[in-house]
């Protein structure tokens, strides 16, 4: 028996164009109006609803997987409203027994020691993703990362929240969101010098890949927050593309030479900030802005009137 899923063409005057009714569940000829087949499957989501809740959400599925919930989102609840199936209320000996029931289903969930650090770690990655602003497809990469140093037991000897900041590091970095080591290690609590000597070292071990820092990616970050221009964001990059091919760039800190390079079309712009708002704005210093300002300026042949 052939599957209506692999049918091609009519068998009566092979035509190719085929009219699949998914409500009907019929795969029919466009041409003669032959019904080739009555099973056709309909992959697509089930829009049945049983009460007003559903027929609102028009869904009959759960909540989807996610790697930041140490049981994967996986895990069920007892309800607490006191009431049955059929909406009466508990007696007091059945609403006694659902206290038990919901105290031991609670420590069920987390029972062993590595769970209990495993939801641990990804409550702080989650906190410090939203102090960051990270959207959500890099709050999944770091705790899949989490979870992959957690397996090659990489965690043993090192500090929860180290591992937790490393892997928001790299997936800021693999998802292309300009985030610095010194923005996350301030949202995780932690010295700039540990979570960079764990970042490396998880690079190491799990062979993660991550593109380079592109300094383009930073102006954005001044321009919105510092309000300028957008005439000041494209002489900003042109400076930062001239300077990137004189290989200025190579070695330097993309955020440092982002925050010189926005601070000259600025000033050319006259719309003057101070060098303390880029510091504050880059999470940098101002002696790295000057040093870099001192060599675009000198090495482009940039005038600026101060």
């Amino acid at each position: 028996m052939i599957k209506a899923d692999t049918i091609t063409r009519c068998p009566d005057c092979g035509d190719v164009h085929l009219i699949r009714d998914l409500k009907a569940g019929e795969l029919i000829c466009e041409r003669c109006g032959l019904v080739i087949s009555t099973s056709l499957l309909n992959y697509g989501p089930e829009w049945r609803a049983f009460d007003n809740v559903q027929l609102e959400k028009r869904t009959r599925v759960g909540a989807p997987i996610t790697w930041t919930i140490h049981d994967v989102g996986l895990s069920t609840t007892i309800d607490t409203s006191g009431r049955d199936s059929r909406g009466q209320r508990l007696s007091d000996h059945q609403k006694a027994q659902l206290y038990r029931l919901r105290k031991w289903h609670r420590r069920s969930k987390v029972s062993s020691s590595s769970d209990r650090n495993l939801a641990y770690a990804l409550s702080e990655l989650t906190k410090a993703a939203f102090k960051l602003n990270l959207p959500r497809n890099v709050i999944e990469t770091a705790a899949f990362i989490y979870r992959q140093a957690v397996k090659k037991r990489l965690v043993r000897g090192r500090s929860i929240k180290g591992v937790t900041a490393a892997s928001l590091y790299i997936a800021c970095r693999q998802c292309n969101i300009t985030r610095s080591i010194e923005e996350v290690a301030t949202a995780t609590q932690l010295s700039k010098k540990e979570t960079g000597r764990i970042y490396r070292y998880l690079m190491r071990r799990l062979n993660a890949k991550v593109p380079r820092s592109n300094p383009r990616d930073y102006v954005s970050k001044y321009v919105s927050q510092l309000s300028l221009s957008g005439d000041t964001e494209s002489i900003a990059l042109g400076i930062l593309d001239h300077a990137m091919e004189l290989g200025l760039t190579n070695g330097r800190s993309p955020a440092g030479m982002a925050a010189a390079s926005t601070y000259i079309a600025s000033v050319l712009m006259g719309e003057k900030r101070t060098q303390h708002e880029y510091a504050e704005t880059g999470n940098i210093t101002e002696v790295t802005i000057r040093n870099r300002y001192k060599e675009l300026t000198q090495k482009l042949h940039i005038k600026v009137d101060m």
